[in-house]
């Protein structure tokens, strides 16, 4: 199984959440340290949720959406 990662410039380093799961987080100093604790806590949390019974969140379908702006003034 796959997820999606991303990960965003904080002042301490970078910050790293899964798109599917997004109560998997976590940082680091710089984005290799970030991408290990990511795929470490990927495993704790999947670990902790077997052990509890619970479900691991799977994929999810992306698909783009068209939008045409609908002029406010009328």
């Amino acid at each position: 199984m796959a997820y999606t990662a991303m990960y965003r410039k904080i002042p301490s380093g970078y910050l790293g959440q899964l798109v599917e799961w997004p109560a998997v987080i976590t940082e680091g100093k710089d984005l290799d340290e970030c991408r290990k604790m990511l795929k470490d806590a990927l495993r704790e949390m999947s670990a902790a949720h077997r052990d509890d019974g619970l479900e691991v969140p799977g994929p999810v379908l992306y698909e783009s959406i068209e939008y045409e702006s609908v002029d406010e003034a009328g």
